[in-house]
């Protein structure tokens, strides 16, 4: 409790609950739809862009933001005129910017422990700027969720029926990868780019273990990660360990116990 009463503490406290719950939330789509590998291919798009910033001396976090809604814009149009798997999109994507981010981290003179905490995550150095800024996309995570909640659940089923019955599907799949975008970008100091994809897919999986509601899935999913995050800050502040890493850690115990654990592992057993 004594560590509570210092400025970052609570700042970190903040991000874990506020950053938590958006990655939970928007990770319910991403597991969903099928696209899981996007969380990958938006944080290094994200991180690509943030080093092009300390390269430049623009601010990372716009650059790192612009980089992961341009990725968010190529994917979907680049997938529907090539009818292919979204997935194969964000794999080409995906190795271009790798391969952006770490030639610029070649390139970059002196020390790169700004660039490196992109990539590793530094939750305990965010201001209250940060803060704010992880309250709008995790309020453009829920609004979304909530105002299309309805149509969105027409698309997981079918974006051929969808569209049919006059729901703008495309549409929808863009704002919700430009939406994903912004809340892995945001989320970059929290978490890091190499580590975002864990709280995006973890705690929606281990949601879909207990649950066949979608309204329930989207809560528990975003307790998940608010979960994680506060256990990974909690762990690590104890055992002065990377906070990044003990967080992902503790989600994928998380999985890996509603997986033990599950009511439809048990039902399946039953039915055999």
């Amino acid at each position: 409790m004594e560590a509570l009463s210092y400025k970052f503490m609570q700042h970190a406290l903040l991000a874990a609950i506020i950053g938590g719950a958006g990655c939970g939330i928007i990770g319910v789509w991403v597991v969903l739809l099928h696209i899981p590998f996007i969380g990958v291919a938006m944080s290094h798009a994200a991180f690509a862009g943030a080093i092009v910033g300390l390269l430049t001396g623009v601010s990372p976090l716009l650059l790192g933001l612009l980089a992961c809604i341009g990725a968010a814009a190529l994917v979907g149009p680049a997938a529907d005129r090539t009818d292919s798997d979204p997935n194969l999109s964000l794999g080409v994507i995906f190795s271009i910017l790798v391969g952006i981010a770490f030639l610029g981290m070649g390139l970059m003179e002196g020390p790169k422990s700004e660039a490196l905490s992109l990539l590793w995550g530094s939750i305990l150095t965010l201001d209250a700027s940060d803060i704010w800024m992880l309250a709008i996309a995790t309020g453009m995570a829920a609004g979304f969720s909530v105002l299309f909640y309805h149509e969105l659940r027409a698309v997981i089923f079918s974006r051929v029926i969808a569209k049919s019955t006059g729901i703008p599907e495309k549409g929808l799949f863009y704002a919700l990868l430009f939406i994903c975008g912004t809340t892995i970008t945001l989320n970059l100091n929290t978490i890091g780019g190499l580590l975002i994809f864990s709280l995006i897919v973890n705690p929606p999986s281990a949601a879909l273990q207990i649950t066949y509601s979608l309204g329930r899935m989207l809560v528990y999913s975003a307790a998940f990660a608010v979960a994680s995050c506060l256990i990974g800050l909690a762990l690590s502040y104890l055992f002065n360990a990377p906070t990044g890493a003990v967080i992902v850690l503790v989600s994928g115990g998380i999985l890996l116990v509603s997986v033990a654990l599950s009511p439809k592992r048990r039902q399946r057993r039953a039915a055999y």
